[in-house]
Parts: structure tokens; sequence; C-alpha cells
């Protein structure tokens, strides 16, 4: 890059700063996965996350007929987060945006749970207050109550 840069300008000396852009917490990702202390049942476990993010309805792969003790949750498109899931042994993935074809990902592995975008989403803003309260607790902060979900459904 910085051939590239002193070859573009051969007639002057080029002033350049280079930043690595590595990641400083590498135990630290988008997504989580955790182990719930008792396993659930498939259908039950899907029926409470409809009622607990308030969705419409809940896109998923075929069941698997077994109990759901760990899960992996992904705010937004999650897709590409699928055989990390798959890898670290999650038995349910929660995220939005799941192409047709990213549920043959799921291959009978895990079962793939699209409750939406905005529904994946929507309690962000209260980590975000949180965590700035935390770092200026004399900030006065007011979260927004208006639905910004441009999807739905008939």
């Amino acid at each position: 890059m910085v051939a590239a840069l002193k070859n573009a300008h051969p007639y002057e000396e080029v002033a350049y700063d280079i930043i690595t852009l590595e990641n400083d917490f590498s135990t630290v990702g988008i997504g989580m996965i955790g182990k719930l202390t008792t396993p659930c049942d498939e259908i039950a476990l899907l029926n409470q996350i409809k009622a607990l993010f308030g969705c419409q309805m809940v896109k998923h792969t075929a069941l698997s007929g077994r109990k759901i003790s760990s899960i992996a949750v992904c705010g937004g498109s999650g897709s590409f987060l699928i055989s990390k899931a798959i890898a670290e042994g999650a038995d349910l993935f929660i995220s939005a945006d799941f192409k047709y074809h990213d549920y043959f990902e799921a291959d009978k592995k895990i079962v793939l749970a699209d409750i939406g975008h905005y529904e994946s989403e929507q309690f962000t803003k209260e980590v975000l207050k949180e965590i700035v309260l935390k770092k200026f607790p004399t900030f006065a902060l007011r979260l927004s109550e208006v639905k910004t979900n441009p999807v739905f459904y008939l």
C-alpha cells in the first residue's frame, strides 16, 4: 500500500500514518452463546422467544426433537455465524435475516430461529444506556419509545 502511494506521488514526499485495525479484544465478538440451567422443549422455547421479543412469528428450521440446552444469539443479520454456532455446540441459534439457503446450512445440527431484524436488536438501546450511565452517571439520557420497525405482517 505504501509503495503504491509513493508510486502515485513520485514528485513529493507523502505524509501518511499506518494504523492497525486488529481486534484488541480477541475474546469478544458480535454474538453470544450460553447454557440454560434446565434444558427446554423446542416448541416451548420458541414460544417463549416469540413472547419475549414481541415477535408476530418466528421462522425456524425443522425441529430436532431434542431438548435445547445451549443457545447462540446474534442481533441483526447473523447468518455469517451459523457455522460458528454449530462448531460451538449450540442447539439453537437466534438471529435474523436468514436467507432461504442459510436454512440448509443447519443440516439438522442446530435449530435456526429467525425472529426479525428489529426484534433481535430492539433491546440494544437499554444496554447502551447502561454503559453510558456507568461511564457518565450525571448524563441525562432518554430512550425513544418510537417503534422504527419497517416490517409488518398480515
